[in-house]
């Protein structure tokens, strides 16, 4: 894989006037087979892969082809949600303010409809990732045990991370990831996502076998799914 280059460029679709900003990401890649195109929703920035053989005019030849597209996807993703004083931040799909207390003590502190933060504004943003990190920590962790009783399974590791496209992951060694982002989820979804991936120590596949030991221990699967799809890009946006 070789690193991403960035880029401005002036996208000209046929159903959006004037001309439409945007970053493209050129991701040069040995296991492409084609020139693919996609959108990010942590930072709306148009990802173009290409194989290793390719001229770059062939990535921007797809992007001109699907401008309209291109523009209407840029133009419903939702605007950033830095940490901030004021900024709406869901724990456990419960809308919590950050409130900046900076005479108070005692770190981040969770309280009814608040996430109260001490000390400077210049450290706000990194306690309250902090923080809900630690929670996402502490909500997978004991989510685990029921399901991995129930399936007879033991995980090498938990480990979290802040992954784009993927809210879980098994490797064969046993390690499981958890995207920290969870923690902003209902309860049930996240629950989904840890059994989902225990399971896979069972089965390291999609095959029928896994969808029915899955469907044993979460039967809100599709609802959670359907959660995730609908949901999970406006989690991207916070922070």
């Amino acid at each position: 894989m070789i690193p991403d280059e960035s880029e401005t460029v002036l996208l000209r679709p046929r159903a959006f006037m004037p001309e439409v900003p945007c970053t493209v990401r050129w991701n040069r890649s040995a296991r492409a087979r084609r020139v693919s195109l996609k959108i990010s929703p942590r930072d709306g920035a148009v990802i173009v892969t290409l194989p290793i053989r390719a001229a770059r005019r062939a990535g921007m030849a797809l992007l001109n082809e699907h401008a309209d597209w291109v523009a209407q996807r840029l133009a419903a993703i939702e605007p950033p949600r830095p940490f901030a004083p004021g900024v709406t931040v869901p724990i456990g799909d419960v809308p919590r303010e950050i409130i900046h207390a900076p005479a108070q003590r005692g770190g981040t502190l969770l309280e009814p409809g608040r996430l109260v933060v001490t000390g400077g504004l210049e450290f706000l943003p990194r306690r309250v990732g902090d923080f809900l990190r630690a929670e996402a920590g502490r909500r997978i962790h004991a989510a685990v045990p029921p399901h991995a009783q129930a399936l007879d399974v033991r995980p090498a590791a938990i480990r979290l991370k802040d992954t784009q496209t993927r809210w879980g992951s098994c490797a064969p060694n046993g390690t499981l990831a958890f995207s920290w982002r969870l923690v902003m989820a209902p309860g049930w979804v996240l629950d989904y996502v840890v059994a989902h991936e225990l399971a896979h120590l069972r089965e390291l596949n999609h095959s029928p076998r896994f969808w029915a030991l899955l469907e044993s221990r979460t039967p809100h699967r599709a609802a959670a799914t359907a959660w995730l799809r609908a949901n999970g890009a406006r989690l991207l946006r916070i922070g």
